[in-house]
């Protein structure tokens, strides 16, 4: 685990469009030893859903995340890199990216926006010196965290072959990872997260099947561990990303709600619940890929609705 007393001044580094590339060309040195990403988005809440028929509830869930991430932009994204113990590079270790959003002209909820003021997020200096999303998917792709292959699994923190090809290993947190104007992390699916990625990446509105949606993902991120999938298997762990914190005795650094802040605990939490629960081994075949609340890790099924994953959703905008 991470030391306990450390300088946390310089931990999270804001990211700019006036300082993206000097950044990125910090964490392409970084990543080469520290290939543990955490990461956390902010957007701007839940505006829309799905009407029509579905094949299932699991399809419903789908093309719910799919409506609105194709209507909206991305606010933040948090990066947190980590090595196999779950260390910290020296100085930076996370770094909160700051995206180009117009209040004026761009989709959003009015409570989750309101939420995003209140935690910090500075929404003038978004406009006016927010990062383009093209420019910044131009330079995220030739970085090496993106579209690497012959990934380690995660799960085997003692495996050392090859270490310096490793590519780089994903957690999010399913929920504050995938957005801080949702206020707690149990029920908002991190395919948020991913999804927003993979949008930028891709320059182009995410595929209409969630199918095609997993060989994407897989493509761009070989190894996805989703730390609300992995609590399912945590006894009497549960609740928001917060409270999981509190209480697995982490301290939180940087204000919550906010992309880096969050990013670096749910690295944290990460970490602390595989020495916790699964003795610092975690079954790759059983939990790496999966996302809670999509695919096989869909949970809310009311009557094939989906009503309960949208309720689920919506709850944490109150």
């Amino acid at each position: 685990m991470p030391a306990a007393t450390v300088d946390h001044s310089q931990r999270i580094c804001e990211v700019w469009s006036n300082n993206l590339e000097e950044e990125l060309k910090r964490i392409r040195q970084v990543i080469r030893k520290y290939n543990y990403i955490a990461m956390d988005t902010e957007f701007p809440g839940v505006v829309a859903r799905p009407i029509g028929e579905f094949r299932s509830n699991a399809d419903y869930q789908y093309q719910l995340l799919r409506c609105n991430v194709d209507l909206l932009k991305i606010i933040q994204l948090g990066l947190t890199f980590m090595n196999e113990q779950g260390e910290y590079p020296p100085g930076t270790s996370t770094w909160q990216f700051n995206f180009k959003f117009n209040l004026t002209e761009d989709m959003y909820a009015q409570d989750s926006i309101e939420l995003l003021t209140t935690s910090g997020i500075q929404f003038k200096k978004h406009e006016d010196e927010g990062i383009e999303t093209l420019y910044f998917a131009e330079l995220l792709m030739t970085s090496g965290v993106v579209l690497c292959d012959g990934v380690p699994p995660l799960a085997l923190p003692d495996s050392s072959q090859a270490a310096a090809a490793k590519s780089p290993a994903w957690q999010t947190n399913a929920g504050a990872g995938t957005a801080s104007c949702l206020k707690r992390f149990p029920s908002v699916p991190s395919g948020y997260d991913f999804g927003y990625l993979i949008k930028i990446l891709s320059n182009a509105n995410l595929p209409e099947e969630e199918v095609d949606f997993f060989e994407i993902l897989r493509l761009y991120f070989p190894v996805i561990y989703d730390v609300k999938y992995l609590m399912k298997s945590c006894k009497n762990l549960k609740g928001g990303l917060q409270e999981v914190a509190e209480q697995l005795e982490l301290e939180r650094i940087g204000p919550q709600h906010q992309a880096g802040s969050d990013s670096l605990l749910t690295g944290m939490a990460f970490f602390k619940m595989r020495e916790m629960f699964f003795e610092d081994h975690i079954d790759d075949a059983k939990y790496c890929g999966h996302l809670y609340g999509l695919g096989s890790g869909s949970t809310y099924v009311q009557n094939g609705t989906g009503n309960a994953y949208e309720e689920e959703a919506n709850k944490q905008q109150s």
